[in-house]
């Protein structure tokens, strides 16, 4: 019972989707006016039920993301490393805040892999009633190897049928959208920017969060670019962008970045020491003909600024901004 006086009173229930008919219990003590309420949950569908349109327009919703690398360094404190230093430990660990309690690698590691198995235990076999567990995590396994390709369920059927393991592409299809729901992974789709239209196929798939990635099938130096792109799109998300992939004959822009005032294309590499790479990052991007803003980021500190009127940034100085 909420006491009865004039001091201002809050409700705060987390995980509030695993309790039944929770709608009703809200929309009572808000049409009473007894509290204000701060309710959170870990499901993409949570206020797009049947029953959640009881409080549609009543509520104003925020979508929580892990740290930024700005807010990963505030977390770390004063401390004698470089940011790159502190940027090669958030690539290997990500932005949950819980890892900052542990000191050592190892720790932080299985930290990783208890959350990401929690979260498919709890978020998505448990609420999906999911009875092949073992043929789920075949599934996040192989998305979480192939961060920043293009994916589809039939392209993940077949591999699965390469390996003897018979998996429809329904299932597989299915399973990805428990895990997209659960905020484990995000799906962009493809924009074909010449047409102006989304295509419905070939979709790329990231995580939620690059440390839950790595604790689950570990950090690989040759998975960078990936990893980057991943950094990159949970930064404009972050930062209130719309994001889709640039399609236009044939060539790929990784991101297209909108929101009310601006859009930005993106290019994301590793390095732009070769004369082939600066062609095909630049070069895509001299390719779209309009007037909005292109961007080339990278690792590179000490590259010039412009190349042909296309922008150049480093990624962490990007990053940092």
């Amino acid at each position: 019972m909420l006491p009865n006086n004039s001091e201002k009173k809050y409700v705060i229930i987390d995980e509030i989707q695993e309790i039944l008919h929770w709608e009703k219990a809200i929309l009572s003590i808000y049409t009473e006016k007894l509290a204000d309420i701060i309710i959170t949950g870990s499901n993409a569908h949570l206020l797009s039920s049947e029953i959640a349109t009881l409080i549609s327009g009543r509520y104003i919703e925020f979508q929580i993301y892990p740290l930024t690398f700005s807010e990963f360094l505030t977390f770390r404190g004063d401390n004698d490393s470089s940011k790159e230093d502190e940027f090669q430990k958030f690539i290997k660990f990500g932005g949950l805040p819980g890892i900052h309690i542990f000191n050592n690698d190892m720790a932080i590691l299985d930290y990783l892999n208890s959350i990401i198995n929690t979260l498919l235990l709890k978020d998505v076999v448990k609420r999906n009633n999911i009875r092949d567990v073992r043929l789920l995590e075949k599934i996040v396994q192989y998305l979480a190897d192939n961060c920043g390709n293009i994916t589809t369920a039939k392209s993940i059927s077949d591999y699965f049928k390469s390996q003897k393991i018979k998996v429809s592409f329904d299932t597989v299809n299915n399973y990805i959208s428990y895990l997209v729901s659960a905020f484990l992974f995000y799906r962009i789709q493809r924009f074909e920017i010449k047409g102006k239209k989304y295509l419905e196929f070939f979709d790329k798939i990231y995580l939620g969060d690059v440390g839950l990635r790595n604790g689950f099938i570990g950090y690989r130096d040759k998975d960078i670019s990936g990893i980057l792109e991943n950094i990159v799109l949970l930064e404009l998300k972050k930062r209130g962008f719309k994001v889709s992939i640039g399609v236009q004959n044939g060539f790929e822009i990784d991101f297209i970045a909108e929101n009310q005032n601006e859009k930005i294309y993106f290019q994301i590499c590793r390095s732009l020491a070769e004369e082939q790479t600066i062609k095909r990052e630049f070069g895509n991007l001299q390719k779209i003909d309009d007037n909005y803003k292109k961007i080339v980021l990278s690792l590179d500190k000490f590259s010039p600024n412009d190349y042909n009127g296309i922008e150049h940034q480093y990624l962490l100085d990007f990053l940092l901004q």
